[in-house]
């Protein structure tokens, strides 16, 4: 399946990455979170990846779905960050916003694809 995920989960770890050098810079529960936040916030795109390379479409399904569940993961992470003032939350709010869409459209990959 041609699309542009494969770019926008790249970029959109870019992002993750960069938020967790700023936590790690913290010390505490700020680098512990953004240790969560990293293996889930790049986690989407390496699965987008994966599913690129799928032998079926039930593999590649199978592989949206963990995308899927690893951006809610990630939503949720961010939304723990600025809920706990550990990063304001209108400067998480445009990657919280992206993360929400990629939620949205794997969603709507998974369901089409197992029909």
């Amino acid at each position: 399946m041609k699309t542009d995920l494969p770019d926008r989960t790249f970029e959109f770890a870019k992002r993750i990455v960069k938020l967790c050098q700023l936590l790690e810079e913290q010390r505490g529960v700020s680098q512990t979170l953004g240790r969560q936040l990293i293996r889930s916030g790049t986690s989407v795109g390496a699965n987008i990846e994966e599913g690129q390379a799928s032998h079926s479409r039930k593999d590649f399904a199978l592989k949206c779905n963990i995308a899927c569940r690893e951006a809610r993961e990630t939503l949720y992470w961010l939304r723990l960050i600025a809920e706990s003032d550990i990063v304001p939350a209108d400067r998480l709010k445009p990657l919280m916003e992206e993360c929400n869409e990629l939620v949205a459209i794997l969603t709507t990959i998974v369901k089409k694809v197992r029909e």
